[in-house]
């Protein structure tokens, strides 16, 4: 009966608490008869009578006033307060508590973006946040004669495999902390441009404690692709500690750091060669559901299968660029004086996503845009997700000299997998490549099916892969043990998919990482090549 008495009693004044609320000064007293639901009032009326009935004596009910009546008001009063102080607790602890949907949030101060102040439901809040993560796990099987020490040198050799090439700048961005370590200092200073902290014990659990709140669903995806990373491997993952910016551009600066202090160590989705930020995965190899890109390897599959509709010789002759050019990118602004087909060879086409969500994405699915013999890709506001999609294709990728890189873009090779566009003469640039291509038909489609090949064999295996030794050569360069801070909260599978709306959810469940057969890709030793311009 308690908790049918205390939301009964909290309706009365939902409005007025919400508000106060948002305002920071905590919940409300409860509101005046004049301002009180009527049904509210009617429950309590019968709350109070029923009390009275349950816990005087029978012969005092019929106008008795004894001692006995005394002690009922009391007990009643008691109740009432407690049920008072009881859902002030529960409204502060709804008010404090942060999830990976960006409740009780603000965005990044270094990159504002408009975000949703809804007050999410307190019954959804408790059981997502609380209740959702088993106190007792039932263990997935494990390589038991792993080692820990993430060499790769377990397991399966028959289906092991050497790691890409590019899995060597691994060793390139932890370089700076080789000699020094990492401190709890260095990440306490790294989280001042972090959104969120995570940190993983026993190769099982994994806590976060939240910031910020990232641009539509990229913290939720980024944490999930780091659960499905447990169950991919799971008990083999090092126990960790580390910062994590869900924004696009890189923060800590090389030139701040020029007289040998080690950098604060933070990981984002990209770098660049003027940052010491360390690139991971970004979320949308999990699915982006906001503009209905669906997990990696179905994307790929779809997206390769979609490029053999139309053989080289009959796709369009043409180079091919369709996005958001509003996102503070010169570049890609500059792209759009390059929108002609019989001048420049270019067809540039804006993409409008608020209304391609309206007609259910009809014109934005990513296998029916490989019909051009080219593909630009051009920044966006940093690094942009859609340098995977468009090299999948098999088209002759046209990259326009990006600044910033991500995990696997170093791994690229110019005019083997891609052909570099000089952006100081973007239009004539794009020609020029366009008129050899078309006189040189063999090479150019050659070129295109290298880059394609390169982004089949960058499947999901690999990305774990790739999660997987840098955070094993990160956790070696750790000087403490890693405990989770009094603010973070266990995050599971379950209370992901329990604070996911239904459409994340769909996506998400899509993405389910099984336990692997076997260890790890080996990862290659540092190259003296690596990280030189």
């Amino acid at each position: 009966m308690l908790p049918i008495t205390l939301w009964k009693w909290n309706s009365t004044s939902s409005h007025h608490r919400d508000t106060a609320m948002g305002l920071g000064l905590g919940a409300p007293p409860p509101s005046s008869p004049s301002t009180a639901d009527p049904a509210a009032s009617v429950a309590s009326r019968r709350t109070i009578p029923s009390l009275l009935f349950f816990c005087c004596p029978r012969r005092h009910r019929r106008g008795d006033l004894s001692p006995s009546i005394f002690t009922c008001l009391a007990f009643v009063s008691t109740v009432l307060v407690m049920l008072f102080f009881l859902q002030r607790a529960v409204d502060d602890v709804v008010a404090r508590t942060r999830t990976v949907a960006g409740h009780n949030l603000e965005p990044t101060p270094w990159h504002p973006f408009p975000h949703s102040k809804v007050r999410p439901d307190a019954s959804t809040v408790l059981r997502c946040s609380y209740l959702s993560c088993p106190r007792l796990r039932i263990t997935l099987p494990s390589h038991d004669s792993f080692d820990g020490d993430g060499d790769g040198d377990a397991g399966d050799s028959s289906k092991q495999q050497s790691c890409p090439v590019f899995f060597s700048w691994i060793h390139r961005d932890l370089e700076p902390w080789r000699r020094s370590g990492i401190s709890p200092a260095m990440v306490a200073e790294a989280g001042k441009h972090a959104a969120m902290r995570v940190v993983i014990l026993d190769g099982r659990r994994l806590y976060v404690d939240l910031y910020y709140a990232c641009v539509q669903s990229r913290a939720m995806f980024t944490i999930w692709g780091l659960l499905q990373l447990l169950r991919r491997y799971p008990g083999m993952v090092p126990d960790v500690d580390l910062m994590f910016d869900c924004m696009d551009r890189p923060a800590i600066s090389r030139s701040d750091y020029q007289d040998g202090t080690p950098p604060p160590p933070l990981f984002r989705y990209c770098t660049s060669k003027d940052h010491f930020d360390i690139p991971f995965p970004d979320w949308s190899f999990w699915g982006w559901p906001e503009v209905n890109i669906g997990p990696w390897d179905e994307e790929f599959g779809s997206i390769k299968l979609g490029s053999q509709a139309v053989n080289w010789k009959r796709k369009d002759k043409t180079a091919y660029w369709k996005g958001n050019p509003d996102v503070q990118s010169p570049i890609r602004m500059q792209l759009l004086n390059c929108n002609d087909t019989k001048k420049w060879g270019a067809q540039i086409m804006r993409q409008d996503w608020v209304e391609e969500s309206t007609s259910g994405f009809q014109n934005s699915n990513l296998s029916n845009q490989c019909n051009h013999r080219y593909k630009i890709y051009a920044e966006g506001f940093a690094w942009s997700v859609s340098l995977k999609y468009i090299i999948a294709c098999g088209s002759l990728a046209l990259i326009i000299r990006p600044q910033y890189e991500d995990f696997f873009s170093r791994g690229l090779v110019p005019k083997q997998n891609y052909w570099p566009i000089d952006p100081t003469n973007l239009c004539q640039s794009i020609k020029s490549v366009v008129n050899w291509g078309n006189n040189h038909q063999s090479q150019a489609e050659s070129v295109g099916k290298r880059g394609q090949a390169f982004m089949e064999d960058l499947n999901m295996d690999r990305v774990y892969d790739y999660m997987y030794h840098l955070i094993v050569g990160y956790s070696k360069l750790q000087d403490f043990k890693p405990v989770p801070p009094s603010s973070a909260q266990e995050v599971c599978v379950e209370s992901i998919l329990c604070v996911a709306d239904n459409q994340h959810s769909q996506f998400l469940e899509r993405s389910y990482a099984s336990p692997s057969s076997f260890s790890p890709c080996t990862l290659p030793p540092p190259r003296n090549d690596v990280g030189k311009s």
